[in-house]
């Protein structure tokens, strides 16, 4: 259940990142990125799709797609750090307290990536 709606969640962003909201998100890429805002969104918008189908189908290697998906999570978090003290509006973020509060909410995807596909126990191994 936890796997599938991380998902759902994860593929839903990307689509996000290469439609509706790709102008929002294009603002949130902090200026150390060497790359283009336009083409970090896209690239992981598409990433995200790939890591939430993979979720939801790929059973076999569903501790690697975990793997996979925590280290995303983990290499988007400076980002969102970035927003916080650079105090960068977006997706309802609006205040300080409010992107700091976010930012507690990357562990849990983490640990959600790598709980919910086995990754966690095939670590301890």
């Amino acid at each position: 259940m936890v796997r599938t709606a991380l998902g759902g969640f994860l593929a839903f962003a990307g689509v996000s990142h290469l439609t509706f909201a790709r102008d929002e998100f294009q603002a949130q890429v902090p200026n150390f990125v060497p790359l283009d805002t336009d083409v970090t969104v896209l690239a992981s918008g598409v990433v995200e799709i790939a890591l939430g189908a993979s979720l939801i189908a790929a059973r076999s290697r569903r501790r690697t797609v975990g793997l996979v998906a925590a280290g995303f999570f983990a290499a988007v978090f400076p980002g969102n750090l970035a927003q916080w003290i650079h105090h960068r509006d977006g997706f309802g973020l609006d205040t300080d307290t409010k992107r700091f509060v976010r930012l507690f909410f990357q562990p849990v995807l983490i640990a959600a990536a790598l709980w919910s596909t086995g990754a966690l126990r095939g670590l301890r191994k």
